[in-house]
């Protein structure tokens, strides 16, 4: 079983997107300077355009302010103070008093195995950040044990399609299959249904924004792509390296940065985070995010 925190050693430009989160498909995704941003904080800024590493698809819903408080899977009330833009930034509700300088965390394609996993929970902890780890289907049946650690951790599960497919080449009986049983596993499995989803490779199609609304899921891509799903048999010497340095170099307020459980972004995350810490980011607590209109 996967330990506690300190446990263990800290052991998608449209192109790319066609190549996201599929390097496996479904038959082969100290203490911290920076708290989790949950409540609104003081400083404000208008949005740079984002240098977005995610295609163009169709938009997702506008959410309506509301900083009513929810409870979270730890029983704590956190206000939604954040909402997602058409860009899939993550921004304050209240523009004049939100903290706009924060980035959200989100892990894709898991849950793997308990070696590539452990280090990517037990850095969160150390820096006390929050993220969205968006799972499939299969692999949740085959390793339910480490969903149920991800959710003991105090992180939020979403929704990447039972196989790992691009919904947007499908029609929408398939597409209800693909979200819906996700939808119920994971609830089979912690006790709640997913309240994000995020397309495989980003496709996307009408059907697949309306069946993900009808399932309750604010549908997002990301505005801040790391690569690390391209670096599986390329002769990068420093692969930990190149994901810090491609997340910088797309650093903005609001980014929604897309990662992958694998072993090279587990050796990265902590440097990562330290960097975006020094550099003044806070990590948005995902449980802050308002997911309904």
């Amino acid at each position: 079983m996967i330990k506690k925190a300190g446990g263990f050693a800290a052991a998608c430009t449209l192109a790319a997107a066609l190549s996201a989160c599929s390097g496996d498909g479904a038959n082969q995704g100290a203490s911290s300077r920076a708290p989790v941003v949950s409540a609104t904080a003081s400083s404000s800024a208008s949005l740079p355009s984002s240098p977005s590493a995610a295609p163009t698809v169709a938009p997702s819903p506008t959410v309506s302010p509301s900083a009513s408080p929810e409870a979270t899977a730890t029983g704590e009330a956190v206000a939604k103070n954040y909402k997602m833009n058409k860009n899939y930034d993550i921004v304050p509700v209240d523009k004049a008093s939100g903290n706009d300088k924060v980035v959200l965390l989100t892990f894709d394609d898991g849950p793997k195995d308990e070696k590539t996993l452990a280090p990517i929970l037990d850095t969160l902890d150390k820096h006390h950040a929050k993220a969205i780890f968006f799972v499939n289907g299969y692999r949740v049946k085959a390793h339910p044990e480490l969903l149920q650690e991800i959710d003991k951790r105090g992180h939020i599960v979403g929704n990447h399609s039972y196989d790992h497919i691009q919904l947007g080449k499908e029609k929408a009986d398939k597409i209800k299959e693909q979200i819906g049983k996700v939808q119920q596993i994971v609830e089979a499995t912690i006790g709640k249904k997913p309240v994000f989803f995020r397309p495989p490779n980003a496709s996307a199609n009408a059907d697949v924004h309306k069946i993900a609304a009808d399932n309750g899921l604010l549908f997002m891509t990301w505005s801040n792509g790391s690569l690390d799903w391209t670096m599986s048999g390329t002769k990068i010497k420093d692969k930990p390296q190149a994901i810090i340095d491609n997340v910088l170099k797309q650093l903005h307020p609001g980014s929604n940065i897309l990662m992958h459980e694998l072993s090279w972004t587990g050796e990265a995350l902590d440097r990562l985070l330290t960097t975006l810490e020094d550099k003044g980011y806070a990590f948005v607590d995902p449980d802050a995010i308002q997911t309904t209109s």
